[in-house]
């Protein structure tokens, strides 16, 4: 290389840096995540003026600046349509009436009452009965999902909306843009066709970078006429039913009935709005029910807007007020120090807490980034199950007898702080106990890690694992 190359490297080696050291001041000067702004210098230095362009694509924040004003316009609006009882929080058991303030001020979710909840361990049983509900479909079907795929599950459920749409039921579909970017056009082209109204969520250009830097919308929602509805961890797609590589495929959904569906149709009808630009209410999707049965639930919501996260938040403090147990179900497990250190707190209280992953996910970089979070929990007596009946998909929590979640929502940094979630937090003792038997169940075929395993792992799985969890923030 002759010196004027070099004078030319040497150049844009240290225009490069200039250019990463005004970023990073950019970016600490907005009170970004610490985590994050660190996995970002590793990027820098890991992936050289590549990382640059990627940074730029993806990790500026004037996507999130655009939809924040009309987002949080049309959450007002459509919030104001749901008619609540405000004396509700007393018919819930005082010790958690805090936890019910937290999620009202937080997510505006408003605490419903249930005629009936029902949880579907069993992702066969999950499809009978929606294909039930949606065949007695009278004026509208609502449907969001992160993936949707033209495989025979969702070919399936298209054919039975087009011929619900034939029959003048309104049908609407969200679907994230990132999630189904395999599928073709076609497939949801002949929805439209059919007069089902299918929306993409935030569309991207560059699909295979964008669902690890962009904000997606990671909802599972169904809702039937305002009365039935669908919320939990299984998307469309064969996988779900026939399962992997020869292994099952684990997931919880809960189904709704009564006014607690409303807080689900509103979840809907904002993202409808964000989506289509459409605002619907009123009773046609509100209908007013008579108030029975003694099961409260609350609609939580997350999104990368604004600064409060309500549904990690709520497990944050769910996590400081449990007594006895609190157990956990995520696929992924990558979460931020707060809610380790909660964890750890808990256990270090005398509470049972129990942590249950996959042994092995859908994704081997996350297993690795999950291990390398597990050692200060073994620690502090936090009981780590690995499941080995295949993948586990459940993304549930249950307390002490009398809280349970069920939601889209992973313990991980993404679905903490950068995608759209949901969760519904149920009050209610009977459908605690399911929980917790189905949480025993699961955990007959797990294997228990011990500290002592976790200490004794080969020197280059953990230094994979470490290297790896530096990038847990962007995973």
């Amino acid at each position: 290389m002759n010196w004027s190359n070099a004078a030319v490297m040497g150049t844009l080696y240290w225009l490069y840096w200039i250019v990463v050291i005004i970023i990073m001041i950019r970016v600490m000067l907005r009170n970004r995540d610490t985590v994050k702004t660190l996995a970002w210098i590793m990027v820098f230095i890991f992936i050289p003026f590549l990382g640059l362009l990627i940074y730029f694509f993806f990790g500026r924040d004037t996507r999130k600046k655009r939809l924040a004003g009309k987002r949080l316009l049309s959450q007002i609006k459509q919030r104001s349509t749901l008619e609540v009882n405000s004396d509700a929080k007393g018919l819930i058991q005082p010790e958690y009436q805090s936890l019910a303030t937290y999620f009202e001020n937080s997510s505006k979710a408003p605490l419903l009452p249930a005629d009936e909840i029902e949880l579907l361990s069993d992702t066969k049983e999950f499809s009978n009965r929606l294909f039930e509900i949606i065949s007695d479909a009278k004026e509208h079907i609502h449907l969001q999902f992160y993936i949707f795929e033209n495989d025979e599950f969702g070919g399936r459920l298209r054919d039975a909306l087009v011929a619900k749409a034939r029959q003048g039921v309104e049908v609407r579909l969200i679907y994230d843009s990132v999630g189904c970017w395999k599928v073709n056009k076609e497939f949801f082209e002949s929805m439209r066709c059919a007069g089902i109204y299918a929306e993409s969520f935030l569309k991207v250009k560059f699909p295979l970078l964008s669902n690890r830097f962009n904000y997606r919308n990671h909802r599972k929602i169904i809702i039937v006429d305002g009365k039935v509805g669908f919320i939990g961890g299984s998307n469309i797609a064969d996988r779900y039913l026939k399962g992997i590589k020869g292994l099952k495929w684990r997931d919880t959904m809960l189904l709704l009935r009564g006014m607690a569906v409303n807080g689900l149709q509103s979840s809907f009808l904002i993202d409808w709005y964000f989506a289509n630009r459409t605002m619907l209410s009123g009773k046609r999707y509100f209908p007013v029910t008579k108030e029975s049965g003694n099961s409260y639930v609350q609609v939580a919501t997350s999104n990368p807007v604004g600064n409060v996260r309500a549904i990690v938040g709520g497990y944050i403090k769910l996590l400081s007020q449990a007594k006895r147990y609190i157990y956990l179900q995520t696929p992924y497990f990558m979460p931020d120090e707060i809610f380790l250190l909660s964890l750890r707190n808990a256990s270090m209280s005398g509470v049972d807490v129990r942590l249950m992953i996959p042994e092995k996910s859908d994704s081997a970089i996350a297993d690795y980034a999950a291990m390398s979070y597990l050692g200060s929990l073994l620690d502090a007596g936090v009981k780590v199950y690995l499941y080995r009946g295949g993948m586990l998909h459940c993304k549930t929590v249950v307390c002490d007898d009398y809280i349970t979640s069920v939601g889209s929502t992973n313990l991980d940094f993404r679905s903490f702080f950068y995608n759209f979630e949901v969760s519904a937090i149920v009050y209610d003792r009977g459908v605690a106990q399911k929980q917790k038997e189905q949480f025993l169940d699961d955990q007959q075929q797990c294997r228990p890690l011990t500290a002592n395993e976790y200490r004794q792992r080969h020197f280059f799985k953990r230094c994979a694992e470490s290297f790896i969890k530096l990038f847990s923030p962007l995973l």
